[in-house]
C-alpha cells in the first residue's frame, strides 16, 4: 500500500457498521479516495456514536461487526487498491458503568489489582480520607441522599460468586474480604465458615488466588436452595428500609477500595486523571511498558497482518510524554512491517507560532491548523473593526477574545478542573518544603501563582524532557510568565521564578537521582497534562461560545483573536509544511468541528459585507422585540446569544428551504434547537451542563420556535432567508476555493463523510448525521458537464465533481503532489488582492492553481458562484519563467491556455469555472 493520496473520514457506530462501509468502497474508490480514515473501532460503550469511550482495546467492537467485518472491509479496500487508517485512543478508556473489566478489577482489589497502575490514579492523595482509595463520583446526587433513597442495591453474581452494589447503570464490585459481612448475616453455618475465611484473606496476589477458590466454594454451596435462600437473607440485611440496614450498608461501602460520591464532587476531589473533565473517561498510563503492550496488543497484530495502513493518535497532548509515546509507536510499527512506512498522525492543536516537533517520528497532524490557515485567507481585514465594534455594542460583552479566554481558564481552574489544579499545587508544596529557601511558601500562594500561569498559557502544553525546555517551549513559558505577572500582585512575582525553575526551567538531569528528582518529574508531567484540558475547555468549549464578532473564526484549532491573514501567510505555511511534513493531513471538516466547511465559507462573506450585515441585524433586532422574553429584568435570549443565532441562521440556512415549507422548517428547527442548547450551556453564562437554567433555556427555545414557526416571526424569518440566499453564491464560491486548495496544497487532503456535497452542518451531533451515500454515488455516476452542474450548483454535485477530477489528477501524478515544491505566484492588475495562485513542480511536471478570494463585490448580483470573466478586468497571474513559453491545460475549462508576456489573464483562467487547475507535463516543453 502506497502513501495516502486522499483520505475519507468515516464515523462508525451501530447505525453505520464496517459492512456498511464495505458496500460503499466502490464509490469511495471512484471518487478518488486512497484510504478510509476510520473512527475508533475497538469495543466501546454500548450505543456509542463516536467510539472514543473504549471499554476493551483488545477486541473490535461487535456492534460494528467485529473482527470478521473488519476483514471484509479491508478485503474490499485492498481489492480497489485502498487502505485503512485507524483512529486509536491511547490516552483514556471508558470507566463507570459495568463494561470495563480492568476498571471493575481496580474497584474490587484497589492497589492490589494488576490494573491499578494502568489508570492514572493518585493512591497517595493529599486528602487523608482518600489514602489508598479511589474517588468514584458516579452517584446522581449526594451519597447520603442516594443511600437513603435505596438507590444503592447489593447484588450477587451466581456464576462467579462475586458481590457488588449497583446504582442505575453503574456497578461497584465489593472487595472480597468485605463480603464476609454479608455472609455472617445469612444465618447459615456453611456460609458463616466461609465468612471467616473471606475475612482473613491476605493482600496481594496470594489473597487474590485464595479469593477465587473461596468464590468457587460459594458458588458450589449456593446450588442448594436453602443456602441460596440464606444468602439472600444476608443480602436483605443491607436493605435501607430501616435505620439498621442503612447504617449496615454504609459501613460495608466505607470499607471498599473506593469512596462513592456525587458526580459533582469530581471537580474538587478527583484523585485520578480524566479526559478533560469527563468522569466517564479515565486516563491511562500508557507511558508504562505493560500498559502500552496491553492496550496495543491487538492493534499490533492487525498491523503485522497488513489490515491497518496508518494510525491517528487521539488527543496526543493528554499523554505524559507524547514524544516518547510516538517514538515508541514508530519503532514498533516499523519492526512489524519492515520496509513499509506506516503513516502516523497526531490530533494536535497548534497555537499561534507553534510548530509540531520534528523528532516525534510522526507524519504530521490531522490538519486543524490547515483549516485555520484557509479560514484566515478568506476573511477580509476591512470587516474586522466594524464587526468587532458591533459585537461589543450589541452584545454588551466588552472583552476581546484573549480576555474571554483568560476569564474562561480561570473559571475552569476554579470549577471542573479544580481537583487537577490542587494535585499540582500540593505537589509543588512538597517540592518547596524540600528546600530551605522555599519551605515557607504556602499552599495558597502557590495555588494563586499556578492559576495565573495556566490562565495565560499561550499553547496547549510544553514538551519538556530531562534536558529541559526546547527554544519554543522557553518562548511559550515566558509568555505565560509575562501574563501571570500582569495578573498577580508584585509580592507574588518571586513565586513565578520558582515555578519557572520547577516546571522545566531547570533540566531534570541536573538533579541527582532520588525522590526530589522523581517528585519534580511527576509534577512537571501533571502540570503539562493540566494545561492542555484547561486550554481546550476554556477556548473551544467556553470562549468560542461567548465571543462572536464572526463565528466563522470560532472553531477547533482556530485563534479567533486573529481575524484574517494575507495570502503570504498561507504561502509561508504551505512552504513550511512541504519542507517538514509533506504528508500532513489537510482538513476542512471534522467530527469535532463547530461549523461545517461550507457553513464557515458562507459566514466568512460577512467580513466583506460588514456594513450590510450590521444594517440587517439592526432591523432584525427591532423585528424580534415581540419574540423575546424577560427573566429577572434580563432579556432572553441574551443579546449575545441572539446575535450568535442570527449568524448561525445566515450560515446554515438550507439552500432549498423556502419560508413556506413547514416540514423543511421543522427539520431545520430541530437541528437549531440542539445547537442552541449546546451553545448556551457551553458558554456557561446563563446556563451550563452541570447546572441547567431551565427558565432561561426554555425562553431561548421559545424565541427560536417563534422565529421559525409562528406568524409573529414571519417578517423576520423572511428577511433572514432572503439575506442567507444573497450570501449563498459567494459562500459557495468560497467553498469551492477552499475545497480546491485542500486538494492541491502540500499535504494529504482529508474529506469528512458526506462533505463531497455542500456541508452546512453545525456542531455535533449535527455534524455526525447519517450520510445519503446512495445519492452521492448516483450523482458521481451521472455524466453531466461542468456548465450544467454549475447551473444547478445548490445540489452540491459540482463540488463532488471538482473533488473527483482533482483526485484523479493526483492519482495520475502522485509524485508531483507528494514531493513537488511549492511556489507562490504573484498577481497583478485591478483585482490582484482578490485571488490567490501558486505552482507545484516535480521534475518537468508543473501545476498552477488559481482561486478567487474576497470576491463578494465581483460576484455581486450573480446567482451562481462564478465571477464573470470581464469583471476580472486586467487582473493576471504571473507564471514562473519555465512556463512562459508553454501552453497549459485547464482541468475544468477543458482548453489550452497560452501565456502572454509571461502572464495568464484571470478573465481566461476563471471565466468558465469558479476555480482552476492548470497542468503542463514534460511533453509540453518539447
Amino acid at each position: 500500500m502506497s502513501a495516502p493520496r486522499a483520505t475519507l473520514r468515516l464515523q462508525f457506530h451501530r447505525g453505520f457498521t464496517l459492512d456498511d462501509a464495505a458496500r460503499r468502497v466502490p464509490y469511495f474508490a471512484a471518487l478518488g479516495i486512497s484510504h478510509i480514515y476510520a473512527s475508533p473501532l475497538f469495543t466501546a460503550r454500548p450505543g456509542s456514536l463516536h467510539g472514543y469511550d473504549v471499554l476493551d482495546p483488545t477486541r473490535i467492537n461487535p456492534e460494528l461487526g467485529g473482527e470478521a467485518a473488519l476483514r471484509r472491509l479491508v478485503d474490499a479496500l485492498h481489492a480497489h487498491g485502498m487502505g485503512l487508517i485507524l483512529d486509536i485512543v491511547s490516552n483514556h478508556m471508558a470507566v463507570g458503568g459495568d463494561g470495563n473489566p480492568w476498571w471493575l478489577d481496580v474497584l474490587e482489589w484497589g492497589e492490589a489489582s494488576p490494573y491499578a497502575k494502568f489508570f492514572d490514579i493518585q493512591w497517595r492523595s493529599h486528602d487523608p480520607l482518600l489514602r489508598g482509595q479511589l474517588l468514584v463520583p458516579f452517584l446522581r446526587s449526594d451519597y447520603a441522599e442516594v443511600l437513603r433513597a435505596g438507590e444503592l442495591v447489593l447484588g450477587y453474581q451466581e456464576n462467579t460468586g462475586q458481590f457488588y452494589a449497583t446504582h442505575h447503570e453503574h456497578r461497584f464490585p465489593l472487595a472480597p474480604a468485605s463480603c464476609a459481612r454479608i455472609l455472617r448475616h445469612a444465618g447459615h453455618a456453611g456460609l458463616g465458615a466461609l465468612a471467616v475465611r473471606f475475612a482473613s484473606l491476605p493482600r496481594g496476589e496470594r489473597g487474590r488466588h485464595r479469593a477465587l477458590g473461596l468464590r468457587r466454594e460459594l458458588c458450589q454451596l449456593c446450588r442448594e436452595p436453602e443456602v441460596r435462600t440464606a444468602l439472600q437473607r444476608g443480602i436483605d440485611a443491607y436493605r435501607v428500609d430501616g435505620e439498621e440496614g442503612f447504617q449496615r450498608l454504609h459501613a460495608l461501602l466505607e470499607c471498599q477500595h473506593y469512596r462513592l460520591a456525587s458526580w459533582r464532587t469530581a471537580a474538587d476531589d478527583i484523585n485520578w486523571r480524566r479526559f478533560f473533565d469527563i468522569n466517564e473517561l479515565g486516563g491511562l498510563r500508557v507511558e508504562r511498558a505493560e500498559v502500552f503492550e496491553a492496550t496495543h496488543r491487538t492493534l499490533f497484530a492487525l498491523i503485522e497482518e497488513g489490515l491497518i495502513d496508518g494510525l491517528r493518535i487521539d488527543h496526543v497532548d493528554g499523554l505524559a510524554n507524547p514524544r516518547a509515546y510516538c517514538r515508541r509507536l514508530r519503532r514498533r510499527v516499523d519492526r512489524l512491517r519492515p520496509g513499509h512506512h506506516l503513516p502516523i498522525y497526531v490530533e494536535k492543536i497548534l497555537g499561534a507560532g507553534e510548530s509540531l516537533p520534528g523528532d516525534w517520528g510522526v507524519d504530521g497532524t490531522t490538519g486543524y491548523e490547515f483549516m485555520n490557515q484557509l479560514s484566515l485567507l478568506q476573511h477580509d481585514p476591512a470587516g474586522e473593526v466594524p464587526l468587532t465594534s458591533f459585537w461589543r455594542d450589541a452584545s454588551g460583552r466588552d472583552l476581546d477574545f484573549a480576555a474571554e479566554v483568560v476569564q474562561a481558564r480561570q473559571l475552569m481552574l476554579q470549577g471542573s478542573l479544580a481537583g487537577d489544579l490542587e494535585t499540582v499545587a500540593q505537589g509543588l508544596l512538597l517540592i518547596a518544603r524540600q528546600d530551605l529557601a522555599t519551605r515557607d511558601l504556602t499552599l495558597g500562594s502557590l495555588r494563586r501563582a499556578l492559576t495565573a500561569l495556566i490562565m495565560h498559557f499561550p499553547v496547549y502544553r510544553t514538551y519538556v524532557t530531562v534536558c529541559g525546555r526546547s527554544a519554543e517551549d522557553r518562548r511559550f513559558f515566558s509568555m505565560a510568565l509575562h501574563g501571570a505577572r500582569r495578573s498577580l500582585p508584585e509580592a507574588d512575582w518571586p513565586l513565578l521564578d520558582h515555578l519557572d525553575r520547577w516546571l522545566g526551567g531547570q533540566p531534570l538531569r541536573e538533579l541527582p537521582r532520588g525522590p526530589v528528582r522523581k517528585l519534580r518529574r511527576k509534577m512537571l508531567t501533571r502540570f503539562q497534562q493540566l494545561t492542555a484540558p484547561a486550554a481546550a475547555k476554556a477556548v473551544e468549549d467556553t470562549a468560542c461560545y461567548r465571543s462572536a464578532r464572526l463565528l466563522s473564526r470560532n472553531d477547533v484549532g482556530f485563534d479567533p483573536q486573529h481575524f484574517c491573514a494575507p495570502p503570504q501567510a498561507f504561502h509561508d505555511a504551505c512552504r513550511e509544511r512541504a519542507a517538514r511534513f509533506p504528508d500532513n493531513l489537510l482538513a476542512t471538516a471534522t467530527h469535532d468541528h463547530k461549523r461545517g466547511e461550507d457553513t464557515r465559507a458562507r459566514l466568512a462573506v460577512l467580513s466583506e459585507r460588514a456594513a450590510w450585515f450590521i444594517d440587517e441585524v439592526n432591523v432584525w433586532l427591532r423585528l424580534a422585540e415581540p419574540l423575546r422574553a424577560e427573566l429577572n429584568g434580563v432579556p432572553a435570549p441574551s443579546p449575545g446569544d441572539e446575535l450568535m443565532l442570527y449568524q448561525t441562521l445566515l450560515a446554515s440556512w438550507p439552500l432549498a428551504l423556502e419560508t413556506d415549507d413547514e416540514e423543511g422548517r421543522q427539520a431545520y428547527l430541530e437541528r437549531l434547537l440542539r445547537w442552541q442548547e449546546k451553545a448556551v450551556r457551553e458558554a456557561k453564562l446563563s446556563s451550563s451542563w452541570s447546572a441547567p437554567n431551565a427558565p432561561c433555556e426554555e425562553a431561548s427555545r421559545h424565541f427560536l420556535r417563534q422565529l421559525l414557526e409562528a406568524p409573529a416571526g414571519a417578517e423576520l424569518r423572511e428577511r433572514i432567508a432572503v439575506a442567507a440566499r444573497s450570501l449563498a453564491p459567494t459562500g459557495a464560491l468560497n467553498g469551492l476555493a477552499q475545497c480546491l486548495l485542500k486538494l492541491t496544497a502540500p499535504g494529504v487532503p482529508d474529506l469528512y463523510q458526506g462533505c463531497e456535497f455542500w456541508d452546512f452542518s453545525l456542531v455535533d451531533p449535527d455534524n455526525r448525521q447519517p450520510v445519503d451515500f446512495d445519492a452521492r454515488q448516483a450523482a458521481l455516476a451521472q455524466a453531466a458537464g461542468l456548465s450544467e452542474l454549475l447551473a444547478r450548483w445548490p445540489d452540491g454535485h459540482v463540488k463532488q465533481q471538482l473533488i473527483a477530477r482533482v483526485l484523479a489528477l493526483r492519482a495520475r501524478l502522485p509524485e508531483l503532489f507528494h514531493a513537488g515544491d511549492y511556489q507562490p505566484l504573484s498577481l497583478v492588475g485591478t483585482h490582484a488582492d482578490r485571488a490567490l495562485a501558486f505552482a507545484r513542480r516535480h521534475g518537468q511536471d508543473w501545476l498552477v492553481v488559481v482561486v478567487p478570494r474576497l470576491a463578494a463585490d465581483l460576484l455581486n448580483g450573480q446567482t451562481i458562484p462564478l465571477v464573470p470573466g470581464e469583471r476580472w478586468c486586467d487582473t493576471a497571474v504571473e507564471l514562473p519563467k519555465a512556463l512562459t513559453a508553454t501552453t497549459l491545460s485547464g482541468l475544468f475549462a477543458g482548453r489550452m491556455l497560452a501565456p502572454e508576456q509571461g502572464r495568464l489573464a484571470l478573465s481566461d483562467v476563471l471565466g468558465g469555472f469558479p476555480v482552476e487547475v492548470l497542468h503542463v507535463q514534460e511533453s509540453n516543453h518539447e
